[in-house]
Order: C-alpha cells, then structure tokens, then sequence
C-alpha cells in the first residue's frame, strides 16, 4: 500500500518564508516554522577523513555496490513523545563505521546511507542519500542484449557512475554569507540562491537545531552554478515600503507589516517555483516512527530546472526535513538520456525515434554524456563517420 504522505509535489507545509537577505552574488531566504513540535531532533556526526566508502549493497568487507565521496559530516536523528527534546545533545558520539589508514590519509567505512543506532535514533548522510538515489537511476542497464552494447555495458551497466560537485567552501561568498546571515528566532531553514537562481534548500523540525547546523552548508556540496554565477555581479536589494496613507493606527501598522511580510514570502515562494510546487517522483526510504524519510528527484525534462532531494514529511503532513541539490543541465541530459532509454527497453532505434533523431546522433550523445563505454566500439566508430558526411 502506497503511503500518501510519499511527495508527489513538493509543497512547503508548516512553513513559511521570511524576507531575503543579500551578501555580494548570494541570496538567502529563511525558512520560518510557527509551531515546533518537539519530537524530531536532528544533531551533528563530523567525519574527519578524505573520503567515506558506504556499503549501498553488502557489508563493508563484502562484494556489493559501494558510495565513495567525501562525506565531512552526518545528521543523527531522534524522535518520539518529546523524548527527542530531553535527550537532545546529551547522546556521546557513537562509533560510526571503521577508519581504514590509507597512506597519510584515513577512509570511513560506513554502513549503508540510512543506518539505524537505537530504538528511537537514526543515522543518515545528507544529501548524499538523494545523490545516491540519483546515481542509481537505471543503474543496472540493458536488461535485453542489443547487438549494439558492450559486452562491459551488457555485463555491468553503469558501474561505475559517478558525478562531479563543487563543496561549498570552494564559494567564498558563501562562507561570507553564512558568516553575516541573522538568524531568526524561529528560523528552521533556508533557501539559497546564487544570481537569484535557486540552488539548495535546507529545513529541519527545530530551530535550536537548525542553529546549530547552520554553518554546516559550507560543508554540503552544489552544482557548478555555485561559482559560475558568482561571476555576474551583486544580487540586487528588493525592497518593500509600507503605504503610510494606509497607516493610521497600530492596528493599521500591524497590519501592513503582516501585508509586506506575506508579499515578500509570496515572491520568494515564486522564485522557487522551480522546486515547491514541481511534480516529483519520490522513493520510500525509511519510516522511523509516525516520520517518513524520502528521496525525490523532478522530471528530469532537460527543458526545466531540476532538483534532487531528500525529505522527512511528519503523520500530519508537514515537512519536518528537507535537503535539496539543484542539477547542472549536464547532468540533466545525462539521466534524461538513460530515463528514455529504460523506457525503450533499451533499443536503439526505438529511442531515437522517441526522440526525434538517429541512432547514430543518439549513440554520439551518449559518448558526450560520459555512456560510450555502453556501446561497442564499431557502433561509436560508425556513427563518428556519419556524423562527418
């Protein structure tokens, strides 16, 4: 039985947006939550290694499917009865995983993505449990062997896939944002923009949590927009005025304060049109309690801006977590390229068609994806030569 609480759109429940606050190229827009419920907590794990190795599939020193990225950091989740609220930071910091010497370097050894430590408590790896997600889309390839793939592709599918990402401490406006950033006092989460263009969105249930994890999204990864946009200039100030021919009283202040506050969440709300609001495709990933833990990704229509995510929804349908990572178009074409293709089953000719092309335009599209290694080398060599005619 399908749970309704699985985000079919993206819809900012229980929250709402506070006017922007601008440093250089970068804008921040906080995410405000009026009631706290108390019962979800959420608290740091830092990890000090080059990299992290998460068994997806296996043990750590079995054969199976392995995560490796730089991982700096971990979210330790706790719920129940406000339980949650007294055991807040009171936990000591559980041994998570093995540190395996590498050289001058250490490597953490991680048991899967989501991994449960207590009755109540819960440990998970933002951000990248919504990339891991999305590296696994159509992971497994052809499942019919076309006279056209590899005997690798046909062997391995896409082992290995990966991505690239820019950490956000490569931005120095966005350490200088963050740095600057007043936090409000019911402050839960923000939405980051870089040239006004939507690039992450960050939520928890508590604000005493969101304080404390705050400085942490210079640690979180983005797409290249991160320093491509820090190239056009300044964002610009927007301001809002009161109309004083409305104001004649402190009711009528109030008022008009309550007026500019909701048109400043109404225009922000526009300009993340692209993410609340959007159709998803979501996937179950653990029910802890009454709270349901999500992955998410758009549509992947390479004519739209796309997002991939994670999210935990409450038993009464607000969002009480939510980790966003806005795709570079690249990437965008490439899980389009194989959504089609699955669709297809695969085949070649039939895709092509799907797409209004040849199958040799479609088999140089996805050599320039980074998929040639799919297909046999004398497909790849024979479409190169049409393509010269």
């Amino acid at each position: 039985m399908t749970d309704a609480r699985l985000i079919q759109r993206l819809e900012p429940a229980g929250l709402r947006l506070a006017p922007s606050q601008v440093w250089g190229g970068i804008r921040l827009v906080p995410v405000l939550r009026d009631e706290v419920r108390g019962d979800l907590r959420m608290t740091l794990r830092t990890y000090d290694e080059v990299a992290a190795v998460v068994s997806v599939k296996g043990g750590l020193k079995e054969p199976g499917l392995k995560y490796i990225s730089y991982v700096p950091h971990g979210l330790v989740m706790t719920w129940g009865n406000r339980q949650a609220e007294a055991v807040y930071g009171t936990q000591l910091q559980a041994g998570d995983g093995k540190r395996l010497k590498a050289g001058p370097f250490s490597v953490r050894l991680l048991h899967r993505m989501v991994h449960r430590e207590d009755r109540r408590q819960l440990r998970m790896l933002p951000l990248h449990l919504a990339m891991e997600g999305f590296l696994s889309l159509q992971f497994g390839g052809p499942e019919i062997a076309w006279a056209e793939y590899s005997r690798e592709g046909l062997a391995r599918g896409l082992d290995p896939r990966f991505e690239s990402s820019v950490p956000g401490w490569a931005s120095p406006m966005l350490d200088g944002a963050l740095r600057t950033f007043e936090i409000h006092p019911r402050q839960v989460g923000l939405l980051l923009f870089n040239a006004d263009v939507l690039l992450s969105a960050f939520v928890v249930a508590h604000p005493d949590d969101y304080r404390a994890l705050h400085r942490t999204l210079v640690e979180d990864f983005y797409g290249d927009l991160l320093l491509q946009y820090g190239f056009l200039g300044d964002a610009p100030e927007w301001g809002l005025t009161l109309d004083d021919a409305r104001v004649s009283s402190l009711e009528d202040l109030r008022n008009e304060v309550h007026r500019m506050r909701q048109d400043w969440a109404d225009f922000h709300g526009f300009m993340a049109g692209s993410l609340f609001g959007a159709s998803m495709t979501s996937t179950r990933v653990y029910k802890a309690g009454g709270f349901l833990l999500q992955r998410f990704h758009s549509s992947l229509d390479p004519a739209e801006e796309n997002h991939i995510g994670e999210a935990i929804v409450g038993p009464d349908g607000t969002l009480e977590y939510l980790k966003t990572y806005r795709l570079s178009a690249a990437q965008t074409r490439r899980a389009y390229l194989l959504s089609q293709l699955a669709l297809c089953d695969w085949h070649l000719e039939v895709t092509a068609e799907r797409l209004r092309t040849t199958a040799s335009d479609l088999a140089l599209r996805l050599r320039n994806a980074g998929f040639g290694y799919l297909l046999k080398d004398s497909v790849l060599e024979a479409a190169q030569r049409k393509h010269r005619r």
